[in-house]
């Protein structure tokens, strides 16, 4: 169960980062409200998590999730250009959490 909540709150994560950047320094409301929410939320997880999972695994693979996902999401919505070089390095990323995941399970 921990890990699945702390996929849900790398998630988060990068919702929390989206809508801060939407939010124009928290002078539009509604992309600051979400960031708030989100932000509570995620770290809520992440400190459930915790409980669990070693905190060096557990925030690693939360910024992992969170980075991989923003830099996504910024180059098929937000105007970020995206390049094979990029891409790579996002898999790469989302490779090391994943075995992140799998070193942590032998222990």
């Amino acid at each position: 169960m921990s890990w699945i909540i702390l996929i849900v709150s790398g998630v988060l994560e990068a919702v929390w980062a989206t809508a801060l950047g939407k939010s124009a320094g928290f002078t539009r409301l509604w992309p600051s409200v979400v960031f708030a929410v989100a932000l509570v939320l995620s770290m809520g997880g992440l400190a459930f998590a915790m409980r669990d999972i070693s905190t060096g695994t557990a925030y690693a693979v939360w910024v992992g999730i969170g980075a991989a996902l923003t830099v996504l999401y910024a180059m098929i919505f937000g105007g970020e250009p995206a390049s094979l070089l990029k891409i790579v390095l996002i898999l790469g990323l989302v490779g090391c959490v994943v075995g992140l995941k799998f070193v942590d399970a032998t222990h």
